[in-house]
């Protein structure tokens, strides 16, 4: 019987069927973070129960806190403390490894968790947070659970689900020059909408996808979730593993022959199959108030709900490039990895922002990232162009009540969600590509980063 990467890992981690038809699934790593995590140790201990296996979950610090430089365990977000202590104490007791506030190993959690090799190929993985499936890059089972399953999983290294369908996402043929994984992925969502992978495992595949690096396939999978699906993954090969070798938490070798056997067998059966033209994509930019609200940048403002209209402030018709923008942020779980801020330098470098952005940012994925970035002097192309260099969290992406941007502003973001206040109050979020920012800055308006590209600092800027 030929089987799906995702039947394959599901059948090596069903304990037990209920005759319901639900499953029990061995959970091999749960990560937690500082917003929820403390709650749930809390609950734990008031009942009596421990962590089954304390060596196979971990914690960070990287919701709430603040971005900002010199920070420590105060936030801009009212209460906020309470949440880092607690979390920190609540680990503590419990025996779990933390990634504290300044911890040098300290990120956001689907970013150290591969810089780690905390994820592995043919794992199952959990945390509270709905990005969870970027790890499935990896070939792992990773996907988002709320604070009672992760008690579930800590106290019996199990949990309850029933079986999703499959999905094969296929890209044939090769990305034009200057289109990128999150293109990729905001494309699938524009196309077939954000419910569209609902109740499945979505996998990648094609040459495309073969040809993306690691941090690529991350970002692809990282917007499964916008596509409503329970997660996405990619079938591991060489690249994968050349990534995780060395890693602190990762085999010595992968030279077992189980590894091998982790991809989709020829002819495996899938419920639901895509088929997407890669030489057809071009860099997209969301125009609405969610992620299927996209078009390429050179395209016009389709129709669409007339609250969506008025919350975003364009009329069906406008030309998506040229709209001003006050805020550019480059950050976030999807696109703030060292590649992203390498790609978003090269169109930078020697160049300003435009006088009319409010704020710019950038706030690397982790604390590694940023010091590799500082080695290779992006910090200060960034800084020469006007963006604040900050440090690794997650509040920026999400506002929490803490860090923010003036209330109403535009922005163009490299993030993964463009809802109404998603990045703070009345904030009107475009969502792109690290190299779609960089761009957007300098115009002072969303902006066709390939324009760009090709120019040096001594050539004719674009009008």
């Amino acid at each position: 019987m030929t089987r799906t990467l995702f039947e394959k890992i599901w059948q090596t981690h069903l304990v037990a069927e209920t005759p319901s038809g639900a499953a029990l699934i061995a959970i091999d790593r749960v990560f937690l973070h500082e917003r929820t995590g403390a709650a749930a140790l809390k609950r734990m201990a008031e009942m009596g129960r421990t962590v089954h296996d304390p060596a196979r979950v971990f914690a960070v610090m990287d919701h709430i806190v603040d971005t900002r430089p010199g920070r420590g365990d105060g936030t801009l977000m009212q209460g906020g403390e309470g949440f880092i202590t607690e979390t920190r104490a609540a680990t503590k007791a419990a025996g779990i490894t933390l990634f504290d506030v300044n911890d040098k190993n300290q990120g956001i959690v689907h970013v150290i968790s591969p810089e780690q090799g905390i994820v592995l190929p043919g794992v199952t993985l959990v945390a509270p947070d709905s990005h969870t499936c970027t790890q499935g890059a990896f070939g792992a089972l990773a996907w988002g659970i709320g604070s009672s399953e992760a008690e579930h999983a800590m106290a019996t290294g199990t949990l309850r689900l029933d079986k999703p369908r499959t999905m094969r996402v296929t890209y044939e043929g090769e990305l034009p020059q200057g289109v990128t994984a999150k293109d990729m992925v905001l494309a699938l969502i524009a196309e077939h909408g954000a419910g569209g992978g609902a109740g499945h495992v979505v996998e990648f595949a094609g040459e495309a996808v073969a040809a993306l690096d690691m941090e690529a396939r991350m970002t692809l999978c990282n917007m499964a979730t916008e596509f409503s699906a329970m997660t996405g993954l990619i079938a591991p090969d060489a690249k994968t593993y050349e990534y995780l070798a060395g890693r602190p938490y990762a085999p010595a070798d992968f030279s077992d022959p189980y590894w091998q056997t982790l991809t989709s067998d020829a002819g495996a059966h899938f419920d639901t199959e895509i088929v997407i033209d890669a030489a057809s994509l071009a860099p997209m930019v969301s125009w609405g108030t969610s992620p299927e609200h996209t078009i390429p940048v050179t395209g016009s403002v389709p129709q669409g709900p007339e609250k969506v209209h008025r919350y975003i402030g364009l009329e069906e018709g406008t030309p998506l490039a040229g709209t001003p923008i006050d805020v550019a942020f480059i950050g976030s779980c999807t696109n703030s990895r060292i590649s992203d801020l390498r790609r978003a330098a090269a169109i930078l470098k020697g160049r300003k922002i435009a006088p009319s952005i409010k704020k710019a940012m950038v706030v690397p994925g982790s604390l590694s990232v940023k010091r590799q970035a500082e080695a290779e002097g992006l910090d200060k192309v960034f800084t020469d162009a006007g963006f604040e260099w900050r440090m690794s969290g997650c509040s920026l992406c999400f506002y929490a009540g803490g860090e923010g941007f003036p209330e109403g502003s535009r922005t163009i973001s490299s993030t993964n969600r463009n809802f109404e206040g998603r990045q703070g109050p009345g904030i009107k979020t475009h969502i792109a590509s690290p190299e779609t920012v960089a761009a957007s800055a300098i115009a002072g308006a969303i902006a066709d980063h390939r324009n760009y590209a090709a120019l040096n600092s001594h050539e004719e800027e674009p009008a």
